[in-house]
């Protein structure tokens, strides 16, 4: 790929993330308006409105980039906005992913990775899936965070007190959003926050194919997964399945990544062709402890 390419590829607009976010934001705003006035099957509309919150989180992740919009205001408010709908605050969310990319698949420095395995057996594949765990940590995070002390070593001791103030915010904004759900308006029960636990599985999933199975050595080419699948899923995905293309050029919008791949995918070496193959594929390789 050419300096030509690459550069041309790394050009930001405001114009396709705010179509894709218009889209992203007008779909779970119909559902929720469906599921407020209790149409027939409305129980039904709580799984795909579940999916649309939980990956905000993908565009959560391209605003700590700051490759969805050319504004830089727009970046940092949509992740800030992002981050509350799906309790994951953006300024740590930074950091974290931030060291996630300069050490993918590491063991001993990706923070994913850190003290959260990958799923061996059914047992644990199961926690995984259900993402019970995952939900918990999330208000985990925000005390330690808001309460606690800050040790990651992936945050700049000058941005620890910024963190505490931003979980903070968060944890009293959602203490705010309960007792309105409890004494005034309950409908935020069935829009936001239960959808949202009803998602989670799928963001779960989804993220287990990015990284899942490959080799923990320093190869972008080797270390993530690139998952060839139905234009609907790259929609409501910001195009993140293409995400060797991602790790190799961070800085090429959600956008270009579809030229990105059509450029390099002879080159490709972790790939899938779809979730369910991953899936599939996955499951072949767990134990059978603690089944039965």
């Amino acid at each position: 790929m050419s300096a030509v390419d690459r550069q041309r590829l790394q050009q930001r607009n405001n114009r396709n993330g705010l179509c894709r976010l218009f889209a992203h934001a007008g779909a779970i705003v119909l559902i929720a308006v469906l599921i407020a006035l209790k149409v027939p099957g409305w129980f039904v509309l709580l799984i795909p409105q579940g999916v649309l919150l939980a990956f905000l989180f993908n565009l959560q992740h391209e605003c700590t980039h700051k490759t969805p919009f050319r504004t830089e205001w727009l970046n940092e408010w949509t992740g800030w906005i992002t981050g509350f709908i799906i309790v994951q605050p953006f300024l740590w969310f930074r950091y974290f992913h931030y060291a996630h990319h300069r050490f993918t698949n590491d063991p001993d420095r990706d923070p994913e990775l850190l003290g959260v395995s990958k799923p061996e057996t059914w047992r644990d594949y199961i926690e995984f899936v259900v993402a019970l765990k995952y939900s918990i940590s999330k208000i985990t995070l925000l005390a330690n965070n808001a309460f606690g002390k800050i040790e990651d070593d992936y945050v700049p001791n000058a941005a620890r007190g910024r963190l505490r103030n931003e979980a903070r915010v968060m944890l009293w904004s959602y203490g705010v959003v309960l007792l309105l759900a409890v004494w005034g308006a309950p409908v935020l029960f069935w829009i936001w926050l239960i959808p949202l636990l009803l998602g989670f599985p799928f963001l779960k999933l989804y993220h287990l194919a990015e990284h899942g199975l490959c080799p923990m050595v320093d190869n972008k080419f080797i270390n993530t997964r690139t998952v060839r699948t139905q234009q609907l899923v790259l929609w409501f995905t910001w195009n993140m399945p293409y995400h060797i293309e991602h790790h190799m050029l961070p800085g090429v919008p959600f956008h270009q990544l579809p030229e990105l791949h059509r450029l390099v995918k002879h080159y490709l070496q972790q790939t899938s062709d779809g979730y369910i193959e991953f899936t599939q594929a996955y499951a072949r390789t767990l134990g059978t402890r603690g089944v039965g």
